[in-house]
Order: structure tokens, then sequence, then C-alpha cells
């Protein structure tokens, strides 16, 4: 069981809430990490993340992976899908976007460790993947691969 208490302070959990407007109006919300202490890593996966070009205004996609192993706060998750949406109207380079996530939640968190891999569908036709680390991965903690193979194409 779990001390419903560490929730009370969401905002966004629970009620309808409107996809943000862009990166920077969008609320990340945490909560206390109620197994602090112990080492495990917590996976979000985005296969369908959406930006827009910021010269051209076209849409980019990319597939998001977000590990991290967690220290006094967890995210809340239905923030960072809120947060993450919140690209689909925002231009930014993938460059930018893949790093501006990793940063945010970095910021938010304070993480014992992070990593994003942003796996981006070509543009131009070539594909960019983008991928960002707080460091090394924290020993006795189990780190498995991202599982997201090179862009191949129809091949």
């Amino acid at each position: 069981m779990s001390d419903k208490s560490i929730y009370e302070n969401l905002t966004q959990l629970g009620s309808a809430t409107d996809l943000p407007l862009s990166p920077e109006d969008a609320v990340l919300e945490k909560v206390p990490n109620p197994q602090a202490g112990t080492g495990y890593m917590v996976r979000f996966v985005a296969p369908e993340f959406t930006s827009l070009c910021p010269l051209t205004g076209a849409p980019d996609f990319a597939h998001l992976v977000i590990d991290y192993v967690p220290k006094d706060f967890l995210v809340e998750s239905k923030s960072l899908k809120l947060f993450l949406g919140s690209f689909r109207n925002h231009g930014a380079f993938h460059e930018d976007c893949t790093v501006s996530i990793a940063k945010r939640l970095i910021d938010l968190l304070e993480p014992q460790w992070l990593r994003i891999g942003g796996y981006w569908y070509p543009r131009g036709g070539i594909p960019i993947d983008v991928f960002y680390q707080t460091g090394a991965a924290p020993e006795g903690v189990w780190i498995p691969e991202q599982g997201v193979q090179p862009y191949r194409g129809r091949g």
C-alpha cells in the first residue's frame, strides 16, 4: 500500500487537462519516490512523438526512449505525456528537442541517472538519432538496451 498523500499536490492527474501550447507552458509534475534508496530504472517510451521543423513548419516524427534511475522523485506520467505532446506545434531541430526534454526532466527530478534516445524518422532522406545521458550508469541497477533498431526504411 502506498501513502496517498504523495499525490495531493498534483494538479493534472484525475482531471481534464488541455494540451499545453508549448513546452514552456507545460507543467511537469513530480511525486516523492516511495522506493527512495532502492536502485531501479524507469522507462518511458513515446513511439509517436512529433514536433515541427523550425524553418519549414513540416512535421517531424520520432520514437523517444527515456530511462532514468530516480532518487527522491518520480515524474508524474500524465504531466510527462502532456509535456511531450506540447512539442506537436513547437519548432525545433531534433537535437534541441531531444536534449531539452532530458534537461527539463533533470531539472525537475534531479535523478541519480538519466538517458534519452531520440530515434528520428528521416528528414530530407536522412534519419537523425540523438542520444544524451548524464554520466555512467549506476552500478547494481539493471539498465537494459533501448531496443530501437537503426532506421532501415522498408528493408
